[in-house]
């Protein structure tokens, strides 16, 4: 047991709270991700786009422990966690949120978040369910604490609310509170702009980083640019399982392989006409 766990551990920086080296993952005869690497520091806000069928959803499915990696590492918080479960993982200190919602639509808003709350606090799912006498004493403290973090993510005034009666971009503001519920260090967000309005991404990039100012380190996928470029430090760009680019989000739209990745080149390698990598237009590729 003991090499066990001296085996676990790695010397890394110590503003380093997640390194990947080396990740690789194949399907079969597919190579959906090609020797991929991140060192991300704590209280940090990084970016991954790319085009459709690119790797990303992989790759934080390998960090958070949906997917095995074929090959590679995954160090969080200096623990190797590669072949680590999902549920193990979330307790060490990783949430995320998915590209689809996972939310129990006809919950309201408070108890989507209460449901998230019950893991964090170790009761059992099955004595919530039939109001058992520890849950009844712990259910108001409960509220208050679903109510805090619903508050948290600008939901204050919803928590009576059905979460499917809720707009779009509600949801996904609802998904970020349960994922908060964890107290996680490090929180992986899928799309969590999908479906919002210009003034709720605007919302979100500031909610995104107070996060990040109380110490909390998040990694977004996300194809609005425009939203991704106003609230992280850095980007890394993926191309057919490959990372191709990673910088300050200034230099990585500049970068000749990015446009190329988005934009595609004429037969004489020049970008299409009119094609100078606006915003816009990367808010146009898909997943």
């Amino acid at each position: 047991m003991a090499a066990e766990k001296l085996t676990a551990r790695r010397p890394t920086s110590e503003d380093d709270i997640l390194v990947v080296e080396g990740l690789r993952k194949a399907f079969g005869g597919l190579m959906a991700v090609v020797d991929y690497d991140l060192r991300l520091a704590r209280g940090e806000i990084i970016g991954l786009i790319g085009p459709n069928g690119a790797g990303k959803t992989t790759v934080i499915n390998m960090m958070s422990g949906l997917e095995t990696p074929t090959r590679g590492k995954v160090y969080f918080a200096g623990r190797s966690i590669g072949h680590w479960r999902a549920q193990k993982i979330a307790r060490l200190g990783l949430a995320r949120t998915f590209q689809n919602l996972r939310l129990f639509g006809d919950y309201d808003a408070r108890d989507n978040v209460v449901v998230a709350l019950l893991k964090k606090h170790h009761y059992n799912v099955v004595e919530a369910v039939l109001g058992g006498p520890r849950f009844r004493e712990a259910k108001r403290g409960l509220h208050e604490e679903a109510d805090a973090l619903l508050h948290r993510v600008g939901l204050g005034g919803d928590g009576d609310v059905a979460a499917e009666a809720l707009p779009y971009g509600k949801q996904r503001r609802l998904e970020i509170a349960r994922a908060l519920a964890l107290e996680p260090r490090l929180l992986l967000l899928d799309e969590p702009a999908a479906g919002m309005v210009d003034e709720e991404q605007q919302d979100l990039a500031a909610l995104l980083r107070a996060l990040r100012d109380e110490g909390l380190t998040v990694l977004i996928v996300d194809h609005n640019i425009r939203f991704l470029l106003s609230v992280v430090d850095r980007v890394q760009v993926m191309n057919y399982g490959e990372l191709i680019a990673e910088g300050e989000p200034a230099d990585v739209v500049a970068d000749p392989r990015v446009i190329e990745a988005y934009l595609g080149t004429d037969p004489e390698g020049s970008t299409p006409e009119g094609s100078d990598f606006e915003d816009s237009d990367l808010e146009q590729a898909d997943d």
